[in-house]
C-alpha cells in the first residue's frame, strides 16, 4: 500500500528552487496527503512553490530565512504551529557541496559552510520541532546524509564530515527521544539525477539515483508505515550501488 499522509503536517526544509530534491520530495508528500509548511532561504522561490502546490489541490504555507540560524528554525516550526495547529513530520533537505579537492586544500570559509549548511540546518530545525512533535505524542523526522556517510569519496573531506554529523544526529535522537514515539532517520542518496547534477558531471557516465526513488523512501520513512524504523541510515543507491 502506499504510504498516506492524510491528517499530517509536515515541515519540509530546501525547498526554494524547481526541480532539486527539496522540491521533489515536497510534491511527493503533498500528493501522499500531508499539509505543508515549506521552508527555504529564497522567499521568492518559496512562493512560487506554494502557489504550484496549491494548482496541484496541495496545502502548503511558507517561512523564509536563513536556517543555518536557530531564530530562522524557531520561526519555522512556528509558523507551523500557527497555521496549521502543529507539527507531526519535519524532513531536512536543505543542504549542499561546495567543495571539491585535496584535504589539505579545504579552506576554513569552506568548512564552515559545509557544516553550517548541511549539519546547522539539521540540527536547529530538530531543536526547533521536537517540542511540536512531543505536544502530539510522538512524530517522524527524516535526515538527508549522504551515501558519503557509507563509504568514503574522494576529495569530498569536508561535506563528509557534514553529512557524517547529520548522521550522528539522527541515532543520538532517535535514542534519545524513542520513548517519547519520535521516530528519527536519515536518507543517504548516491549522486540524484537533478538538473544540476547533470550539468555538473557533463559527460561522465555517472549511475544517478532517481528523484523519485529518493521520493518514495522519504515518503515511507515519514509514514506510520515505517512504525518500526528509527536511527537508520538508508542508502539509496540504485545502480550506483
Amino acid at each position: 500500500m502506499p504510504a498516506d499522509l492524510h491528517g499530517k503536517v509536515v515541515l519540509v526544509t530546501g525547498v526554494g528552487r524547481v526541480g532539486q530534491i527539496g522540491h521533489a520530495v515536497a510534491r511527493g508528500l503533498g500528493r501522499a496527503g500531508a499539509k505543508l509548511l515549506l521552508a527555504d532561504v529564497n522567499a521568492v522561490g518559496l512562493a512560487d512553490r506554494v502557489k504550484e502546490f496549491a494548482a496541484e489541490g496541495i496545502t502548503a504555507k511558507s517561512s523564509a530565512g536563513d536556517l543555518t540560524q536557530p531564530e530562522a528554525a524557531r520561526a519555522a516550526a512556528a509558523a507551523a504551529q500557527a497555521q496549521f495547529g502543529g507539527l507531526d513530520i519535519l524532513v531536512n533537505v536543505a543542504g549542499g557541496f561546495f567543495s571539491y579537492g585535496p584535504f589539505t586544500e579545504v579552506k576554513p570559509e569552506i568548512l564552515d559552510r559545509e557544516l553550517a549548511v548541511n549539519f546547522k540546518t539539521a540540527f536547529y530545525m530538530c531543536q526547533a520541532a521536537v517540542p511540536l512533535l512531543l505536544t502530539r505524542g510522538g512524530g517522524s523526522i527524516v535526515n538527508f546524509a549522504s551515501i558519503a556517510v557509507i563509504r568514503s569519496l574522494m576529495h569530498m573531506s569536508a561535506y563528509s564530515a557534514a553529512k557524517s554529523a547529520v548522521a550522528g544526529l539522527t541515532r543520538e535522537l532517535a535514542r534519545e527521544y524513542r520513548d517519547a514515539d519520535i521516530r528519527v532517520n536519515a536518507v543517504a542518496p548516491a549522486t540524484v539525477r537533478t538538473a544540476d547534477n547533470v550539468a555538473q558531471m557533463g559527460d561522465a557516465k555517472t549511475p544517478f539515483v532517481e528523484l523519485d526513488d529518493v521520493v518514495n523512501t522519504v515518503v515511507f520513512l515519514a509514514s506510520d508505515e515505517a512504525s518500526a524504523i528509527t536511527g537508520q541510515i538508508v542508502p539509496i543507491t540504485g545502480k550506483a550501488y
